[in-house]
């Protein structure tokens, strides 16, 4: 729906290349380093970013990014807060923006109330990790009308027909889910990858990435060779745990985007 995720893969499929998303959690260590963040991840050559909402429960979250969560509502993160640190930063990036979280902060904020600050903020996508594909609707019905990509979780024991179901009605592109289990836990098996992909792509059109137990650019290229692109996160979120504030950590974040970047840009696979 949204023309910049559209643009982004098709002009990426044009290039021979595969798309970083990159994630980061909102807020952590506050909204003021996330549009910081942003900025650099942008300029470092990051294709979309998603964006998480932080949440108290997040149960589809590793350490990691459990305590990035915990950081940001310590530091008073609101949705609200950080659909205007989009809508603060929108005009200086070009990546699409997908916000990432948990339906209860979204029902509490107002559904109906959300999509349309969302859109207005600039928001491209969202994705909704404890939102059943089959309740989805509830969400769906006010993100559709302001023309908000609605990116899906399928994940390696999601059923042959329901494969189909899914990916039949989303939009933007899929995000297969790359292990079982939660973020930055585990790492990724490449046949098996291979394998669940494929099965995907003959359900849907859309571009696939992977994502889930991505965090080196050789992990991140040889999963890159079976996908439409690769999703770090917990590298990325673990990088401003450690480096706390300032120049720091936007030089971290800078220099592992940038090899994540180059690696997907070359031909070769090293497993």
């Amino acid at each position: 729906m949204t023309q910049r995720i559209s643009d982004t893969f098709t002009t990426l499929h044009q290039n021979g290349e595969n798309a970083l998303v990159a994630y980061i959690t909102a807020g952590d260590p506050d909204l003021n380093h996330t549009c910081d963040l942003i900025r650099v991840l942008d300029d470092a050559g990051v294709d979309v970013l998603e964006l998480g909402v932080p949440f108290s429960d997040p149960t589809a979250d590793g350490p990691i990014i459990q305590r990035a969560s915990h950081r940001s509502l310590a530091a008073g993160t609101t949705l609200g807060g950080v659909l205007d640190c989009v809508a603060s930063i929108r005009p200086q990036v070009t990546m699409p923006i997908v916000l990432f979280g948990y339906y209860n902060p979204i029902f509490s904020f107002g559904t109906s109330r959300f999509a349309h600050r969302a859109r207005e903020a600039g928001v491209d996508g969202i994705l909704v990790v404890d939102l059943p594909f089959e309740e989805s609707h509830e969400l769906r019905q006010y993100t559709d009308r302001e023309n908000i990509d609605f990116i899906s979780l399928i994940t390696p024991t999601t059923a042959p027909n329901r494969i189909a179901s899914i990916a039949g009605q989303s939009t933007g592109f899929l995000y297969y889910v790359s292990i079982t289990g939660v973020t930055g836990t585990d790492t990724p098996e490449l046949a098996e990858v291979r394998n669940h992909i494929a099965m995907v792509r003959n359900a849907s059109p859309l571009p696939v990435v992977a994502g889930f137990g991505i965090s080196t650019p050789a992990q991140a290229r040889a999963i890159a060779s079976v996908s439409d692109g690769v999703v770090v996160g917990s590298a990325f979120v673990k990088l401003i745990e450690q480096s706390g504030t300032g120049n720091n950590v936007c030089a971290a974040v800078a220099r592992l985007a940038a090899s994540l970047k180059e690696a997907l840009q070359k031909k070769s696979v090293d497993i």
